[in-house]
């Protein structure tokens, strides 16, 4: 399984980077719109070098010609970019022909199986499935993720799972449990992750029991 950081922050993203954790970025809109005085090509660009993985950019045509030629222009931004656009006749209709043209989408916005399965045969790389709103809508989001990965294992689709929308650690532990090939996380999430207060608890235990026979520094 592989994580990726859910995210446009550039800072949070090297951090994260640096742990030796992550795989790859999603971005959309509403990320970058936190951005303040930051060009979207350029931060997208920056993240790529950084993560040297898989970095999701999102269109914003809502008509066929308008996804394709605006996907084809954010894929030439850098080889590590996948194009995000949403699962609807018009987005179905565009990733089929922009993967043809060996361009990797990330179908998003996904909220049921059946939607799961249209992206994957329409040539989607990744389907992205909302775990988190489904859950708001008062439906089991990750019985969706768990749907699309036996549907895609079952006939053997290569297309991807991506669960999105994670909104706690837990999301990510049953993301893994489902078969999910790839989960992507806000920041506050991931950091959740390494967090367990009985690891804090015993790292200063260690501590304190090594001072006893070492030269170690006391705190302060």
């Amino acid at each position: 399984m592989r994580l990726f950081l859910d995210t446009a922050n550039i800072d949070h993203i090297r951090e994260i980077a640096r742990l030796g954790i992550l795989s790859g970025v999603t971005t959309n809109p509403t990320l970058m719109a936190r951005e303040e005085g930051v060009e979207y090509r350029d931060r997208v660009i920056e993240i790529c070098e950084v993560v040297q993985g898989p970095v999701s950019a999102e269109c914003l045509s809502r008509d066929v010609p308008g996804l394709v030629e605006e996907a084809r222009a954010i894929a030439s931004w850098h080889p590590h970019v996948v194009v995000k656009i949403p699962v609807d006749e018009a987005g179905l209709e565009a990733t089929s022909r922009l993967s043809k043209e060996g361009i990797k989408i990330n179908m998003t916005l996904i909220f049921s199986a059946n939607q799961a399965l249209l992206a994957a045969l329409a040539g989607a790389t990744y389907a992205s499935p909302f775990v988190g709103r489904i859950d708001d809508a008062g439906q089991d989001g990750m019985e969706v993720v768990r749907e699309a990965v036996a549907i895609f294992d079952r006939y053997h689709l290569p297309a991807q799972v991506l669960a999105a929308s994670l909104r706690h650690p837990r999301h990510v532990v049953e993301a893994a449990k489902a078969g999910t090939p790839i989960a992507t996380v806000p920041y506050a999430v991931m950091k959740a992750m390494i967090k367990h207060p009985l690891t804090d608890v015993g790292i200063e235990r260690f501590l304190a029991d090594a001072r006893r026979y070492t030269r170690l520094p006391a705190e302060g």
